[in-house]
C-alpha cells in the first residue's frame, strides 16, 4: 500500500480525489481515500437509533447493509483525533491511499490552488508538497501539474506515493510507477 496527499483550498481540490480514484481504478489498481472533514460534520441523524446510543455513550457504531458499511468512533476530547497512521491501518489492503487534507502529515502532498487565489502556497514552506495543480499555472518552487491532465497527475502519484509510515521507521519513496 502506498500513500499520497492531496491538500489545498477545499474549493480547489474538491473533485480532484474522485478524480484520481476514477484515473486509478480505470487503470486496474485498488484505491482508497480517506478526508478530514469540519470537526462539526456529522454523518447521522437525530431521532435515529444510532443517533441515540451515540448519544447514550456508545464509542463506536457500526452502520450496516448488503452493499456498505460505516464505523462512527466518538471522541469525547479533541486531542482524541487519530493520527493518519491509525487511519491506515483500519483500511483494507489496496494498491493506494489518497489523503485529503492532513496538511500535516509527512507523506508526499500535490497542492491545488486555485486561478486568482491570494493564498499562501503551503510548496513556499512544505518540503512534502512535491507538485501544484490548478486550471492555470502559478509560480512555485516544483513543478506545476495542469489540473486537466487526468493521466499525469495519477502518473505524478503512483511516482511519488510513499510506504506507510511506521514509528521509528521514517518514510520511505517508493520506485516510480511501483506500489506494493
Amino acid at each position: 500500500m502506498r500513500v499520497f496527499g492531496i491538500v489545498g483550498s477545499c474549493a480547489a481540490k474538491a473533485g480532484i480525489v474522485p478524480g484520481l480514484v476514477a484515473e486509478l481504478t480505470r487503470r486496474g489498481l485498488r484505491a482508497s481515500t480517506i478526508k478530514h472533514v469540519p470537526d462539526d460534520l456529522d454523518l447521522d441523524r437525530p431521532g435515529t437509533g444510532s443517533w441515540a446510543a451515540r448519544e447514550a455513550g456508545a464509542e463506536e457504531i457500526i452502520l450496516a447493509s448488503g452493499t456498505r458499511h460505516v464505523l462512527m468512533r466518538e471522541l469525547r476530547r479533541m486531542e482524541d483525533e487519530p493520527e493518519v497512521e491509525a487511519l491506515l491501518a483500519r483500511l483494507s489492503p489496496v494498491d493506494i491511499v489518497l489523503l485529503e487534507g492532513f496538511r500535516l502529515s509527512p507523506y508526499p502532498k500535490l497542492e491545488a490552488v486555485r486561478a486568482g487565489g491570494d493564498r499562501r502556497l503551503l510548496a513556499l514552506d512544505d518540503p512534502s508538497v512535491l507538485a501544484v495543480t490548478g486550471d492555470r499555472p502559478v509560480a512555485a518552487p516544483v513543478p506545476f501539474l495542469p489540473l486537466a491532465d487526468r493521466a499525469g497527475l495519477a502518473d505524478f502519484v503512483l511516482a511519488h506515493a510513499a510506504e506507510p509510515f511506521a514509528p521509528g521507521m521514517g518514510l520511505s519513496a517508493p520506485a516510480p510507477g511501483v506500489l506494493a
